[in-house]
């Protein structure tokens, strides 16, 4: 028997994959709280479907992959992976037509099914790196 996806899987999925933002309203709880904003967008749904039109703007190739997630009672944790190309605006950045591949881990407290809470880090700085804003990391050897 298949088991439903996490409402993680459903935003990635649904949401950043395909443009369906209807499934925020269904997966995150109205006063959903995320504990590390991403670009400034604030809490709740609307925070979540501003951040997603954001990112399908400027990658409108975008697609997302789940690479692992652990679903254990009202917890779930997921690793993802990133890839579009820059073809149109980021944070304030024209498009440049590169690449990206970016990796991000959420943690999320569920009730009832829905999100109510979780914890986002995603590397933006590896993003404005492979975008050109910001130059790659140079070790200087000792």
């Amino acid at each position: 028997m298949a088991s439903t996806p996490s409402p993680i899987r459903r935003i990635f999925d649904e949401a950043f994959n395909v443009g369906n933002l209807e499934v925020v309203d269904e997966v995150l709880a109205p006063d959903h709280h995320t504990h590390i904003t991403i670009g400034g967008a604030p809490n709740g749904p609307q925070g979540l479907k501003l951040m997603i039109a954001i990112y399908r703007t400027a990658f409108p190739d975008l697609l997302c992959t789940v690479d692992d997630e652990i679903v254990e009672g009202d917890r779930v944790a997921a690793r993802w992976t990133m890839r579009g190309t820059h073809k149109g605006p980021f944070l304030g950045n024209q498009p440049t037509g590169r690449p990206v591949e970016i990796q991000g881990m959420i943690f999320a407290r569920l009730e009832k099914g829905r999100m109510v809470e979780d914890w986002t880090l995603i590397d933006q700085m590896g993003i404005l790196q492979q975008i050109g804003v910001i130059p790659p990391n140079i070790r200087k050897e000792r």
